[in-house]
């Protein structure tokens, strides 16, 4: 059986969060102007790099595949993970019959399929709550490359980066819809702790207020790194530019 993975916490009445709110979630990314083509495009040159004749990859933890729309540009064969039912049903609306998509756990999941590149975008990884839980999530990727392979994660800020106590807000207003996203975020022992309020209006509908907690490990680089070498790759770290979390970018040391 799949674990859950504890991503989320109401904090409000409403029987809603964000993870099973697909449509909210991209839209409030969308409206925030999230360069998801730029992303994808600095992923695929260091795919590239590693693996230049790279055909086919993986993308783990795609929500509702803003990164992967971007990738299925670039190689002739993609496929997504997620551990939400909701934003998979928004990215096969996406990539209608173009990719296969499947329900899966990042810290155990097996499909049966190799790939060129596994990707992990958008600090996706950081839900991982221990050591173990990052080892073992960095071992089924690898476990899912050819024989020559890279995997790419990106990270949440290292526990020397987090800014404690950070408040951030955003309106958008996208097809329509006009979104409210306030959160504060804290450190709680080795982790982030966000919580995030939701304000959604929708014509006809009226305004809508849900809340949801997300908890973000803080590893350090050298546990990256480890969790890396751990699955047999070997590893370098690339910084983002535009100050990001940057990227890890693992290849195969061993063939399989």
């Amino acid at each position: 059986m799949t674990p859950t993975l504890e991503r989320h916490s109401m904090n409000s009445g409403a029987d809603r969060n964000l993870f099973d709110t697909a449509d909210v979630y991209e839209a409030i990314y969308r409206g925030r102007g999230k360069d998801y083509t730029a992303e994808a495009a600095r992923v695929v040159s260091l795919v590239r790099a590693s693996v230049p004749d790279a055909t086919s990859l993986l993308d783990v933890a795609c929500g509702p595949a803003s990164h992967l729309v971007h990738f299925a540009d670039h190689f002739d064969h993609v496929e997504g993970l997620d551990l939400s039912e909701d934003m998979l049903r928004v990215a096969k609306q996406r990539l209608p019959g173009t990719a296969t998509l499947h329900h899966g756990d990042m810290r155990d999941f097996r499909i049966d399929a190799r790939f060129s590149a596994v990707t992990c975008m958008f600090s996706s990884i950081s839900y991982a709550r221990t050591r173990a839980e990052l080892d073992s999530a960095l071992r089924c990727m690898a476990d899912h490359l050819l024989p020559t392979g890279t995997v790419v994660v990106e990270p949440w800020w290292f526990p020397e980066d987090f800014t404690p106590d950070h408040v951030a807000g955003d309106v958008v207003t996208v097809d329509g819809r006009t979104i409210s996203r306030v959160s504060h975020s804290v450190r709680e022992a080795d982790a982030t702790r966000m919580d995030v309020h939701y304000l959604v209006a929708t014509p006809g509908k009226g305004i809508e207020h849900f809340a949801d907690t997300h908890r973000m490990t803080l590893f350090a680089r050298a546990d990256y790194e480890a969790a890396f070498t751990g699955a047999g790759l070997s590893v370098c770290y690339e910084p983002d530019p535009a100050g990001g979390p940057g990227l890890f970018i693992g290849t195969r040391t061993v063939a399989a």
